[in-house]
């Protein structure tokens, strides 16, 4: 259900389409006027918002790294590669949203990594790469 999650700008409303898919894969619909706690009880599944809140986002973070270190190791005119480097336009008035290349800053402020780290493939998988969560 989490593949592909290097790409993902995690809000809210993708949290409420987890839950969403999570009921719909277990075949229960709003219909049927069922607690989400006693789906969870009855199928013995942990709920996906709170699984993402507490173990996820560090494997969140390195599957992103992981994948921000494979995009720039690649050569300047790999098309990924140019499309982030695009002049975006102004945006409006208000808070703005979150982005993928946001998290990417974030999370290297964060672990305190430099960009050039990524050239170095070994290494840079070992600045990042976090244990499984449980």
């Amino acid at each position: 259900m989490t593949y592909g999650a290097e790409t993902w700008s995690l809000t809210m409303g993708l949290i409420r389409k987890l839950r969403v898919a999570q009921r719909a894969m277990l075949g229960v619909s709003l219909r049927d006027r069922i607690r989400n706690e006693e789906i969870r009880k009855r199928t013995k599944v942990a709920d996906i918002a709170r699984r993402i809140s507490k173990a996820f986002p560090e494997k969140l973070k390195e599957t992103r790294l992981r994948w921000y270190g494979h995009i720039m190791r690649r050569e300047e005119n790999y098309s990924v590669k140019t499309v982030l480097n695009i002049e975006t336009q102004r945006r409006g008035r208000g808070r703005p949203p979150a982005t993928w290349w946001t998290n990417v800053e974030r999370d290297l402020k964060s672990q305190n990594l430099s960009p050039a780290t990524t050239r170095d493939r070994i290494s840079w998988r070992r600045c990042t790469r976090r244990p499984d969560p449980s």
